[in-house]
């Protein structure tokens, strides 16, 4: 077994491989692991990876706003994880390339980041500033008849927008051309629907690209009906994800 160690950051959302991650950061533990990552040349990786924090543990307690400069948060790197590092986050996560990284006056930083490729957590590092973890690379098989089904999901995804767009009482924008190589559209269609981090976290972690497409297309159709009885719906983009307190 092949593996790697990387700076770790937990959130509390999914990373699938190709979509862009933002980030605001403020906790000291992820301000040290930025201005490591800034000591990698421009022209190599700026890698670290994301993982899901598992249900009932926490990064930090935050809220809606400017954090609270005021509260004594807990310190160190494993701050507010538990004893078991390994049980603190799921086990399947995805490596971030973080093409910009920029810092504020005030230390803080911006951070623009792409999903590359899944890992498996192999142990969790929590001696320096920051978490580290060696991981694990996970190939991304196809599976049986990934093309028929990403082209079955590519069809649902299209009248779930129509459903999503109409229960809001919007305009549907259809410029934007959909990919057609399965594992793209299996990672896109994860990441745009609108499901809990638990279901978003299943498929991140489905054995082959034709296993996350069957999943997708049973979600897509039960989210579908279900948008077609539901009079209105919260009004937030289909495709924006959070940006992260951490």
């Amino acid at each position: 077994m092949t593996t790697v160690r990387l700076p770790l950051f937990p959130l509390n959302s999914v990373l699938f491989p190709g979509l862009v991650l933002p980030l605001n950061i403020f906790e000291e533990r992820y301000r040290a692991m930025m201005r490591e990552l800034l000591k990698t040349p421009e022209d190599e990786p700026r890698r670290f990876a994301v993982v899901t924090i598992r249900d009932g543990h926490e990064v930090a307690p935050s809220a809606q706003g400017m954090p609270d400069r005021t509260a004594v948060p807990e310190r160190g790197p494993a701050a507010g994880f538990g004893d078991d590092l390994l049980k603190a986050f799921h086990s399947v996560g995805c490596v971030a390339d973080a093409a910009t990284i920029r810092e504020r006056p005030d230390g803080t930083f911006e951070v623009l980041a792409t999903g590359t490729t899944r890992v498996r957590l192999v142990s969790v590092e929590a001696s320096g500033a920051f978490l580290t973890a060696e991981l694990e690379e996970l190939a991304e098989s196809p599976g049986d008849e990934a093309g028929a089904l990403a082209e079955g999901v590519l069809r649902a995804f299209r009248q779930y927008q129509k459903r999503l767009a109409g229960a809001r009482e919007r305009s549907l924008s259809t410029g934007a051309e959909l990919p057609d190589e399965p594992a793209v559209v299996s990672y896109l269609v994860a990441a745009a629907m609108m499901l809990d981090t638990p279901s978003k976290q299943r498929l991140l972690q489905a054995p082959d690209t034709a296993s996350r497409l069957r999943e997708e297309l049973t979600l897509l159709r039960t989210e579908t009906a279900i948008i077609r009885n539901l009079p209105s719906l919260p009004a937030s983009d289909l495709t924006r994800g959070p940006t992260s307190l951490n």
